[in-house]
């Protein structure tokens, strides 16, 4: 786990403190929603070995990545990343050079949902604005 050096003690001790806590009792209802989105998403398995193997691996070239996570299509792949990219979960790295290097990576998300996935209640709670953020940033990027 020497990958885990690129996150910061804060960090890692936040996805630690998603796995023990419990969800507040006045939960905001978009945030009963966002959960019930990632559960959705995360239960799928390969969310889960997509995030297992960039936290086990660090950043990943999209061929790499594919290796790492038996079974998985291309085309479901790019679909599952693509969807992790505009929850803020992994970052897209573009290389100008042919042929094109493409890279994924572990976001911070991406690291405490990992860690949190049975805390997943707190997660959202704490991280509804962060995702509704990338969220909007994605968007606004693919109507270029």
């Amino acid at each position: 786990m020497t990958q885990l050096a690129q996150f910061t003690k804060e960090e890692i001790a936040a996805a630690q403190r998603y796995r023990i806590e419990t969800p507040p009792p006045d939960l905001d209802p978009r945030i009963e929603a966002l959960v019930n989105d990632l559960i959705g998403r995360v239960a799928d398995k390969w969310t889960m070995l997509i995030l297992e193997a960039l936290t086990e691996h660090g950043t990943v070239r999209f061929t790499q990545l594919g290796k790492l996570v038996a079974g998985i299509s291309q085309k479901m792949l790019t679909q599952t990343l693509r969807q992790m990219e505009r929850d803020g979960l992994v970052t897209r790295t573009i290389h100008p050079v042919v042929p094109p290097k493409v890279e994924y990576k572990l976001t911070a998300l991406g690291l405490t949902l990992g860690a949190a996935f049975c805390g997943v209640w707190v997660w959202a709670s704490e991280n509804l604005e962060a995702v509704d953020a990338a969220r909007q940033r994605f968007d606004q990027g693919r109507q270029v």
